[in-house]
């Protein structure tokens, strides 16, 4: 890969590590006054392969303290994706004295074929044979003809932490769950569920998710099984979430399962997040429709999942994502780190049509990080006449709301370079809204990377756009958070110029600003 300036796209609201590779967010979680972000890190080289445990903190969301890593690959395997929760009650019996954080993880072992030594899409574990890593675990030394495999090649796994995450010990009773028959079987999201007294674990396995329930988080009891007829089956099944939503503007509120799926080549679309809303009883869970529906129309928003123990003074469901597309996640030019995470977005319920869509809307903590305020309020823009600021920002956030009496067009052109831009457009007729990034910079690393990203908006005559502007990113929320459209891009600088105009009608600007930083 072309060497880079690290800084050049290096993101500014947005947590990526200080170098080397990252993907999915894991154990995201709450406690004493800090937020937790653990997240698929390689600490020795910025392609994925053979996957700790990275560790970030944060007070605010947005800035964030990278710390050790959490959790090294051992005699178990590789550590892929997981949860983190805060043990109350002492359930586990591991913490007699005060509460403390558990990880609930999947230890990966890769199939070794024999004539081949290939591996899967990761290639996790044979580069690391008979080395010592820095977590000061030592995996076996046997040559590879004579490795044999497991009853089982992912194993569900605990560790816990005394002293805020800071350090873990795992459990010795590990792997505390494994499947001789399930394939694919990762990703365990845990909560406590509070009407039975139980903590219930969602795992991805294959083409579905399953349910188990478990006392003390160390003995696990199979409940149900969901996927069969449902959904996208494009990929493997991978990170799945479940939790309450409420809907908003009522008092209401429903269960809502999100499922990542994974990359198939032949496809067009690359690795996406998909969800469902319907009813859990603490065993099953149950859709109340049957229809496919993506959390994201952008390509760069994967894997994503919520943070546990949030207080219940605070009463958000905050969800954070990786940025980022396994079609073309080890290519990207982004000198010697790779990946970012999503910004955290607070999630909510709202009904349209029959049916109830995740509303995302970037939390509040966001705001302070802008310093400069422009208003483009009783602004009217056409062809003719654009509403244009010039500004060198290094960040933004532009809110626009418009109303128009018919128009074919309104466009947000976010000018890096002379050369180089990004196009955010409503197309009336065809009631689409898009984003372009092939000038936006650098897009020829993969072919996918420079098409188009659209997504159906009915049409209105009032427009409700909120455009995140970052080093590598553009975030797009449509309808006060009901349309998300999240890319990668990677200009040479954020920002030059920003242009709003219309096409075939005017549009009057109202409540709308620019805010830069």
């Amino acid at each position: 890969m072309e060497t880079f300036d690290v800084q050049l796209y290096k993101p500014k609201l947005h947590f990526s590590p200080g170098q080397n590779w990252i993907n999915d967010p894991n154990g995201l979680v709450y406690f004493e006054g800090e937020y937790h972000l653990f997240y698929q890190y390689h600490p020795h080289s910025t392609v994925s392969s053979t996957m700790h445990w990275g560790h970030a903190v944060s007070t605010d969301l947005i800035q964030w303290k990278e710390l050790d890593v959490a959790l090294h690959p051992d005699e178990q395997g590789t550590i892929f994706s997981g949860s983190v929760v805060v043990d109350w009650n002492n359930t586990s019996g591991l913490f007699p004295d005060e509460p403390g954080l558990v990880a609930i993880y999947t230890s990966h072992l890769e199939p070794i074929d024999r004539n081949s030594q290939q591996t899967d899409r990761y290639t996790q574990q044979t580069e690391s044979m008979g080395h010592e890593n820095p977590g000061g675990e030592v995996f076996s030394t046997a040559a590879p003809d004579t490795v044999s495999a497991p009853p089982y090649l992912d194993g569900q796994c605990i560790a816990f932490s005394h002293d805020r995450g800071r350090t873990w010990t795992k459990y010795e009773g590990n792997p505390v769950l494994t499947s001789s028959t399930d394939r694919d079987v990762r990703d365990p999201k845990v909560f406590w569920y509070r009407p039975k007294g139980y903590w219930v674990m969602v795992v991805a396995t294959g083409q579905n998710v399953s349910f188990y329930t478990s006392r003390n988080l160390l003995d696990w009891k199979l409940e149900s099984r969901f996927g069969e007829g449902f959904g996208s089956h494009e990929g493997v099944w991978e990170c799945p979430d479940l939790f309450r939503l409420p809907i908003e503007g009522t008092e209401s509120w429903k269960w809502v399962l999100l499922v990542s799926t994974g990359d198939q080549p032949e496809l067009g679309n690359g690795s996406r997040t998909q969800y469902f809303v319907g009813s859990f009883d603490g065993r099953q869970f149950m859709p109340e429709y049957n229809r496919i529906q993506w959390l994201d129309y952008g390509r760069d928003n994967y894997a994503g999942v919520s943070f546990s123990d949030i207080p219940e003074q605070d009463g958000r469901r905050i969800y954070m994502g990786w940025m980022n597309n396994w079609r073309y996640a080890r290519e990207l030019p982004a000198g010697d780190w790779n990946g970012a995470m999503t910004l955290p977005r607070t999630l909510c319920l709202r009904p349209l049509k029959n049916q109830l869509l995740i509303c995302q809307r970037p939390v509040a903590e966001l705001d302070r990080y802008f310093t400069e305020k422009h208003k483009l309020s009783g602004i009217t823009v056409s062809n003719k006449q654009p509403y244009e600021l010039i500004t060198a920002a290094a960040i933004a956030d532009i809110r626009l709301r418009a109303q128009h009496d018919g128009l074919d067009e309104l466009t947000v052109t976010i000018h890096h370079t002379a050369e180089q831009y990004t196009t955010i457009g409503y197309h009336a007729t065809s009631e689409l809204l898009s984003v372009r990034r092939e000038h936006s910079g650098r897009s020829d690393f993969d072919p996918l990377f420079a098409r188009g990203q659209q997504v159906h908006i009915p049409y209105s005559s009032h427009l409700n756009l909120r455009i995140v502007l970052d080093s590598c990113s553009v975030e797009v929320f449509a309808g006060d958070g009901m349309y998300a459209i999240t890319s990668l891009i990677f200009p040479d600088q954020a920002c030059q110029r920003i242009v709003i105009q219309s096409r075939g009608g005017d549009a009057r600007l109202y409540d709308s600003f620019i805010y830069t930083g």
